[in-house]
């Protein structure tokens, strides 16, 4: 029986995205941050990224990614799993925003529930639905689902912030079916360094410091910047502890973690690093991406950098294969790997076989 569970693929049927109309550029980063422009552009590698409006809930634009996704291949009442890998900062705090997409979507008879780990969540998720899939026959079409608009929390004149200028709003839904055997998912590596954990976070909401969010936010007074523009988030927003120190500690780990990864997850499904045909990254700078890039003998037209779309949490990798796909460097039997790493701090990597 473990053999013939084994022998069944579980494949990418389509993946749908939802970019909110609303284009932040790279001079109005600069604007409401004080920083130059061509500072966004090159040290930060953002040229645009995409803004939320507000009737764009997490929840709406899931609905509307999820709907791009299956539109033409299965009713939603065909739907047996959502598994919902977005950002926890979605319409409401401490809800079921799985069930409400659900709910909206028209998936009557399907099962739903969330799962967490931040940025690095989307190639954990391929894995997560595979393995459900696997063993449990009757799940014959699962749909994963991201969403986010983390830019809300972020304060442009926080300089503890900077690093996360780059995210951006928007969805994906990516469609898996049991027994479709082109873009099979394959195996998956992860490494968590703890130490992290408490460097990035709303500290104010949870139960260590929520009965001290008046103080807090009288601190974060502190760090106003008369010069800059737009509203302040103010004690709700994402922070960072000691931005110094998480910078030297990450930069030590970081790329040599990306690379293990992504090396681990071809070895494991049966390929050598060598024969990655294409790298769906998370957001980041071109000059890391090349760096990696270079780590395997691959070129830029391999992957694709979302200097136009910013950070769009767990769903870039989503992203990068979708538009990688619109450009035609995806081909037929390439080796792609799903890359993502998310604060906390975790690195994850899913081999999928294309075509």
């Amino acid at each position: 029986m473990a053999r013939l569970i084994r022998d069944v693929p579980i494949g990418i049927r389509n993946i749908g995205v939802y970019y909110p109309d609303r284009i932040m550029t790279s001079k109005e980063l600069a604007e409401l941050s004080g920083i130059p422009e061509k500072v966004i552009r090159e040290k930060f590698g953002i040229e645009s990224k995409r803004k939320a409006e507000p009737m764009d809930t997490v929840s709406e634009m899931c609905v509307k990614a999820a709907r791009n996704s299956i539109d033409g291949i299965v009713e939603p009442a065909e739907i047996d799993l959502i598994i919902y890998h977005g950002s926890e900062f979605r319409d409401y705090y401490l809800y079921n925003c799985s069930a409400q997409i659900q709910h909206k979507l028209g998936a009557t008879n399907a099962k739903s529930f969330e799962v967490h780990n931040l940025c690095s969540s989307g190639p954990l998720a391929l894995q997560l639905a595979k393995s459900l899939m696997l063993v449990n026959p009757e799940i014959k079409n699962a749909l994963l689902v991201v969403g986010t608009r983390e830019s809300d929390l972020i304060d442009y004149q926080n300089e503890r912030a900077r690093f996360m200028f780059n995210f951006a709003d928007g969805a994906a839904a990516c469609l898996l079916q049991r027994g479709y055997a082109k873009n099979e998912i394959l195996q998956t590596e992860m490494i968590t360094d703890g130490s992290f954990a408490t460097d990035v976070a709303v500290y104010a909401i949870g139960n260590a410091n929520y009965p001290k969010a008046p103080r807090i936010e009288q601190d974060f007074r502190k760090f106003e910047n008369t010069k800059a523009q737009g509203e302040r988030v103010s004690y709700y927003g994402l922070d960072v502890l000691d931005p110094v120190s998480m910078k030297e500690r990450l930069d030590a780990v970081s790329l040599v973690n990306f690379v293990k990864v992504i090396r681990q997850a071809a070895e494991k499904s049966g390929y050598s690093a060598q024969q990655i045909g294409f790298l769906a990254p998370i957001f980041m700078k071109s000059s890391i991406l090349h760096h990696i890039l270079d780590q395997f003998n691959m070129t830029p037209e391999q992957s694709f950098i979302l200097k136009n779309f910013g950070h769009v949490q767990s769903a870039d990798a989503y992203i990068s294969v979708y538009e990688g796909l619109k450009l035609g460097r995806i081909h037929a039997d390439d080796l792609v790997i799903m890359l993502g790493a998310g604060t906390g701090y975790s690195w994850a990597a899913t081999a999928v076989k294309w075509g």
